[in-house]
């Protein structure tokens, strides 16, 4: 099954967040890359969603990676995360 790509806004805020899930979960199923190569700003809720989405495909045993992560994307992760959240793939550069 090929994976489902989702690009991120370049804003995941808090108006972001319900749409996120949404997006998301109708996408529930199917492996998922998610394109975060336009993000400039993340909020704590939208982490959240994306968090929540990771455990729920891991769960799944299906794929969840975010390809090409920008600068403000890794950042702001690390800065709202744990020294262990990683979205990168196996063997990937941030």
């Amino acid at each position: 099954m090929s994976a489902a790509t989702v690009a991120l806004p370049p804003v995941l805020d808090l108006q972001a967040a319900d749409p996120l899930r949404a997006e998301l979960l109708a996408l529930r199923g199917r492996p998922l890359d998610l394109d975060a190569s336009q993000v400039n700003r993340v909020g704590g809720l939208c982490l959240q969603v994306l968090l929540s989405a990771r455990k729920t495909w891991e769960s799944d045993g299906l794929a969840f990676q975010v390809e090409q992560p920008s600068d403000a994307f890794v950042e702001q992760v690390a800065a709202l995360g744990s020294p262990e959240l990683q979205f990168q793939p196996e063997g990937g550069h941030p």
